[in-house]
């Protein structure tokens, strides 16, 4: 039983670091990085398709991204989206590439950046909690229903805090290292 609870929480918490992950990556740091491109879609004859998959990006500038369109006739379109996409980036087109420059952070835009990294990080650790909850409360109503006994199912408890306390510490590497990138110039 107690494996089952383990390979659960470590599935759930591991999601969670991944949803992290994620929405770390959408924060823009003053480099060029295309992973902000991720969730823009580009209408290709009507059907939403994902920038990545419409034009080749690469980043010849540590504050510069281009993209090279596969067919030309996208341009505008890709242009488009990218400045639909609330993402604060301006592209600009020669008629062959897009290029994106990403500006410089302030000292305050850094430090905003920084809280809402630290607001994400918190809310991965609440997702976190929110597992081991659940998996407790299994491991209490096997208890109540006879099927542990009450040291069982303390060993288990405290088994699930030492997998959440392993995960929670990930948490805060995560945020630490974003941190670190956000406030390095």
């Amino acid at each position: 039983m107690i494996e089952d609870i383990k390979s659960k929480l470590n599935i759930d918490m591991q999601d969670s670091i991944e949803r992290l992950n994620t929405q770390l990556i959408k924060v823009r740091t003053g480099r060029a990085n295309p992973a902000v491109l991720d969730k823009v879609m580009v209408d290709y004859y009507g059907t939403p398709t994902p920038v990545k998959q419409v034009g080749q990006m690469s980043t010849p500038e540590a504050r510069l991204l281009q993209i090279q369109p596969f067919d030309k006739s996208l341009i505008g379109e890709i242009e488009k989206a990218i400045i639909n996409s609330n993402l604060g980036l301006t592209p600009s087109n020669d008629g062959n590439l897009i290029r994106i420059t990403f500006p410089l952070l302030t000292e305050d835009k850094r430090k905003d950046l920084v809280k809402s990294v630290k607001k994400m990080g918190e809310d991965a650790k609440i997702s976190i909690r929110n597992s081991r909850r659940d998996q407790n409360d299994l491991v209490k109503k096997a208890e109540k229903a006879k099927e542990l006994s009450e040291d069982d199912s303390k060993k288990y408890q405290q088994e699930i805090q030492k997998v959440t306390d392993q995960f929670v510490i990930k948490v805060d590497e995560v945020i630490n290292a974003k941190e670190k990138e956000l406030m390095t110039i």
